[in-house]
């Protein structure tokens, strides 16, 4: 629970707003067995795997994914605003390095995993509170046995305005559990 340190300043809004936020345990690369990467992600938009908790966190989810693609989906909302009052930037780095790290996952076959080691993100439009669904599609460029490469691209959901783009590079290893 959040408490106030000191009481707000002059001209602060007064009443005070709360968001609650639930998630199931994530699946575990030993939960998963022998699945390969894409089949976790098919398995986690049949609703048979719970979706990572990041996404719940923020307000985004994964609506797609094939071979060497992953898509998310994402509501901006106040709960994600700076102090300027657009949407913070970490949650267009957020999804888009969701939507990346998932296209690398769909090309892994089971017992292989990655972690990123390199994103680089571009923002090129506002978000606000209130601007339209975002949808971020994720796709790699090369998968190797020890690297993975992939671009993803962050668009309006309805008049596919671009607001950010960015690259990845990701590590890719053998499960740690993975015999």
């Amino acid at each position: 629970m959040t408490q106030l340190t000191s009481p707000p300043s002059a001209g602060a809004t007064a009443a005070l707003r709360s968001r609650t936020h639930t998630w199931a345990r994530p699946t575990s690369y030993a939960d998963a067995g022998s699945h390969s990467g894409l089949e976790v992600l098919r398995r986690s938009l049949e609703g048979e795997y719970p979706q990572a908790p990041i996404c719940g966190t923020l307000g985004f989810r994964l609506v797609e994914a094939d071979e060497g693609r992953a898509v998310f989906e994402g509501e901006p909302g106040e709960h994600l605003l700076n102090p300027m009052g657009s949407v913070h930037g970490g949650f267009l780095a957020t999804l888009l390095d969701s939507a990346l790290g998932s296209a690398v996952m769909t090309t892994l076959p089971p017992g292989r995993a990655y972690t990123t080691i390199q994103l680089g993100v571009n923002l090129v439009r506002p978000v606000f509170a209130d601007t339209q669904t975002l949808r971020c599609e994720g796709t790699v460029i090369h998968t190797g046995r020890t690297t993975a490469t992939a671009e993803a691209r962050v668009v309006g959901a309805t008049d596919a305005k671009l607001y950010a783009h960015a690259t990845t590079t990701c590590a890719v290893f053998t499960w740690r559990d993975a015999a």
